[in-house]
């Protein structure tokens, strides 16, 4: 019962609030939207520029996405509670947080898509950062494939003052892949997998956006666009 309530909440308020507010300040150039499953666990892991990634991602998205949260924002009085209704999971970030993992791999269990920025922080202006091991971990240890995720425009978005002006946001989806599983799930393995996301996203995001992996080559996505 508890699930279903969490879903109805998500789809209500995705369906209201959360699109209108990208439709008032957000332009959308979308690419690779038929990359992303339309059933089963996934994990999206996207680079992250703007505290306003998450809603974006949120309402492009077609599944429902249980997204890594800060604990910092849980701990804020009441909006702590709606990111518990909204079914996010919350994370003490850059260290092992084993109640974060169980969660974690839970949703995937029940089918969710669950959201993660590898980098563990906002990178904005500066290009990737390096990843974390929390994506690579979990994609490991659940044998769940990845959709790597590139954004980028919403680094100049601040709300409310660009709500009318429609910043022009980018999009795009890769395609889904799953990390080599080895023998022995070591730090070695773990930290390697971690690279092989980053690269993923970078691929996917234009040269100024590399940060740390400039020597990264795009990759040329050919696939269907929408701008709205």
């Amino acid at each position: 019962m508890r699930n279903l309530f969490h879903a109805v909440y998500y789809w209500v308020n995705v369906k209201t609030w959360v699109r209108l507010l990208i439709l008032l300040a957000v332009k959308r150039d979308i690419q690779g939207l038929q990359h992303i499953p339309r059933k089963g666990a996934l994990i999206l892991a996207s680079n992250h520029l703007n505290v306003g990634d998450p809603s974006v991602l949120t309402g492009i998205t077609p599944r429902r996405i249980a997204w890594l949260t800060k604990q910092e924002l849980f701990d804020i009085p009441v909006f702590g509670i709606l990111y518990h209704l909204f079914g996010c999971i919350p994370v003490r970030r850059f260290q092992a947080d084993l109640r974060a993992l169980r969660q974690s791999q839970e949703a995937l269990r029940r089918g969710l898509v669950l959201g993660m920025f590898p980098e563990g922080t906002r990178s904005g202006e500066n290009g990737l950062g390096r990843g974390e091991p929390g994506a690579a971990l979990i994609a490991m240890r659940t044998n769940t494939p990845i959709l790597p995720v590139a954004i980028w425009g919403t680094e100049g978005i601040k709300l409310p003052r660009d709500f009318f002006r429609r910043t022009e946001v980018h999009i795009r989806y890769g395609e889904p892949f799953y990390l080599p599983r080895p023998e022995r799930l070591t730090k070695e393995a773990v930290e390697e997998g971690a690279e092989i996301i980053m690269r993923r996203i970078a691929e996917l995001l234009p040269q100024r956006y590399h940060g740390v992996y400039a020597d990264t080559e795009p990759r040329a996505i050919a696939t269907k666009g929408a701008t709205q």
